[in-house]
């Protein structure tokens, strides 16, 4: 049998002890499998005192994870701190200019730094693994890059935040709007006391941004991502859309067209009969759409110690086995600049809440500011009467531009009978 696989470990939080429970708790599979033992060889973290549940007494400490990254022994530096930057940067920067393979779970530096990161590890001869970074326990990026390498693929999409799935499911369930559940999410654990990077959409973007590097093989540009988040969902747009025969879900799609990449991510409603449409709580989707494959789902828990565990150790083994890819499907060298398109020309269908006045007169007014931006109509749906007072009323469009929609809605805004700003959620049409 082959000499241990040497790991140094860089944080040892809920995933790093994650990591170390299944090194230890699976080293007869894993050796098997491998034709060599995973073997934890040095360890960094901020507390060393700290029960964590795990033992790492046979692993040297390292204080300094850079410092670690640097001169541990170790083949493989796991690089579980977090961050864009700082520290988990430089211990991947430390690790590649020593020549050793990076494993990380960090989908933030890897849509900002990704191409710089898979040049660099590609020049210096390592591999960098990634696997844990998007959609936890699902194994999409093997999937994308090594079972789906035949293909030609032209669409990736899914759901990649579990805390925003959770939160709409159980506005859908239980009719409660955004902030209390919400603040149910943060009780539970699924949301973190700060929840902006989930429920703004970021961390969604960041998983989409480097999703789209693997599926079409060209340069992450995280900066390309249109960005909006879940806050402005209520109960009364979750209601009108089961009326509709939709469902709202936060989606990230990334799409190649002759023009370039779109790529986006914001609250869509998908028709019931999609399979996407069902995937509730916690769990995340991801569907690509090859030319010879044609359509994939991939379905699994998208956090968690288990899960991203799991991934982090995927990567480990290829490298063990000595199976090692290029980190965004093709060389670096050959990683293209795509050019992003704008979300202003995004043509799809579109559904509008509107709280109007009930007085005669309104309805001609909103459909003239369609009818002016050449905006058709689908469907209006308009429940009950309040003379004088504020009424809703929902309109789904056929497909138009983007750049049409938001001129016709800043008229209909700007009408003094709107006594709300438009809410617009954009319809998005998916194979079943």
């Amino acid at each position: 049998m082959k000499p241990p696989l040497k790991i140094a470990l860089a944080g040892l939080g809920t995933v790093g002890a994650g990591v170390a429970k299944l090194i230890e708790t699976n080293a007869d599979v894993l050796s098997r499998r491998c034709g060599r033992a995973l073997a934890i060889t040095a360890v960094s973290a901020k507390n060393r005192g700290k029960n964590r549940g795990i033992d790492v007494s046979g692993a040297r400490w390292f204080d300094d994870a850079v410092e670690m990254a640097r001169s541990a022994d170790a083949d493989v530096v796991v690089e579980l701190i977090g961050g864009s930057d700082g520290i988990a940067k430089q211990v991947c920067d430390a690790a590649i200019a020593a020549r050793r393979h990076v494993v990380t779970a960090n989908k933030a530096m890897l849509a900002l730094h990704g191409t710089a990161l898979a040049r660099a590890a590609e020049s210096a001869g390592v591999a960098l693994g990634y696997e844990a970074s998007v959609a936890g326990g699902i194994p999409i990026i093997h999937a994308l890059r090594e079972g789906l390498a035949a293909n030609n693929l032209s669409r990736v999409y899914g759901i990649l935040n579990g805390t925003c799935n959770y939160i709409l499911t159980e506005m859908r369930h239980t009719k409660r709007e955004f902030a209390d559940v919400l603040r149910e999410a943060q009780a539970l654990g699924y949301a973190e006391a700060d929840p902006s990077f989930d429920v703004d959409g970021i961390d969604a973007a960041h998983k989409l941004a480097v999703l789209t590097a693997v599926a079409f093989g060209c340069e992450v540009n995280f900066g390309g991502v249109y960005i909006e988040g879940i806050r402005h969902v209520s109960a009364q747009d979750i209601a009108y859309a089961g009326e509709l025969g939709y469902r709202i879900k936060l989606l990230g799609i990334a799409r190649r067209t002759e023009q370039g990449v779109e790529q986006r991510v914001h609250p869509c409603m998908v028709e019931l009969q999609s399979s996407i449409a069902h995937v509730d709580g916690v769990y995340n989707a991801v569907v690509a759409e090859g030319d010879f494959v044609g359509r994939t789902v991939f379905q699994g828990r998208g956090a968690g110690a288990g899960p991203t565990a799991s991934a982090v150790v995927a990567d480990l083994i290829d490298i063990a086995r000595g199976h090692t890819a290029p980190a965004f499907a093709v060389p670096a060298a050959a990683l293209v600049r795509l050019p992003a398109l704008a979300m202003d020309r995004h043509v799809g269908a579109y559904y509008i809440r509107l709280m109007v006045l009930d007085r005669p007169g309104v309805i001609a007014d909103v459909t003239a500011a369609l009818r002016d931006e050449e905006v058709s109509l689908e469907s209006m749906l308009q429940r009950g009467r309040s003379p004088g007072g504020a009424v809703p009323v929902v309109l789904t469009t056929h497909a138009t531009e983007e750049a049409a929609m938001k001129r016709a809605l800043a008229r209909i805004a700007a009408l003094n009978t709107v006594v709300e700003p438009p809410r617009m959620i954009r319809i998005e049409p998916l194979e079943h």
